[in-house]
């Protein structure tokens, strides 16, 4: 299967360096646009690469079916596993990884930019610190307008940066990788 991608990834950066320029009247400086589309082509060719592939937990999440539909029907599911990747470190359950002691990681912008592409579509911003959550009191909660409640609703599974749960910890273990430590970013 092809790995999932969204065709807005990695353009959060490029169209805030755009309107940003529009609103100073200016041009866009036209190496600064090529760095975006060079970005773009050294991402493809190194993911194209079947060393990129082997024992990589990114590419195991963008090219198997099932928990990218999970990804796609639940955004509680995906701020889940996001926040799982976010200052963890997962390894492969191969014998030979785990007596090499060789693990897979990322950062807290990269774990949002692959929730995008497992989605189909968004950027890492769409996800990053979306763990950072703001409580309501059981009042506060009362007077707000149902649309409101329906808004707070969706994230109120929303968990922290760091934090595995339950079903993306035993998820990774079928997708044959398990959670070792945490790290700092």
């Amino acid at each position: 299967m092809p790995m999932s991608s969204s065709p807005d990834r990695m353009t959060f950066q490029k169209e805030g360096y755009v309107k940003r320029c529009e609103i100073k009247d200016e041009l866009p400086n036209p190496e600064y646009l090529a760095m975006y589309a060079k970005w773009i082509e050294e991402r493809n060719q190194r993911e194209s690469n079947t060393d990129w592939q082997h024992n990589n937990m990114e590419y195991d999440l963008r090219s198997t079916e099932w928990i990218l539909s999970k990804v796609r029907d639940s955004d509680v599911y995906a701020q889940n596993l996001y926040a799982a990747m976010c200052n963890r470190e997962f390894q492969k359950l191969d014998t030979w990884q785990i007596l090499k002691n060789e693990t897979w990681g990322c950062s807290w912008r990269y774990a949002g930019g692959i929730i995008a592409d497992m989605q189909g579509h968004g950027d890492y911003i769409d996800w990053y610190c979306s763990g950072i959550k703001n409580t309501v009191s059981d009042q506060e909660y009362m007077d707000m307008t149902q649309e409101e409640k329906d808004a707070y609703d969706a994230v109120r599974g929303y968990v922290s940066e760091g934090t595995v749960t339950k079903e993306i910890e035993s998820d990774l273990a079928q997708l044959g990788w398990q959670v070792t430590e945490s790290h700092d970013e």
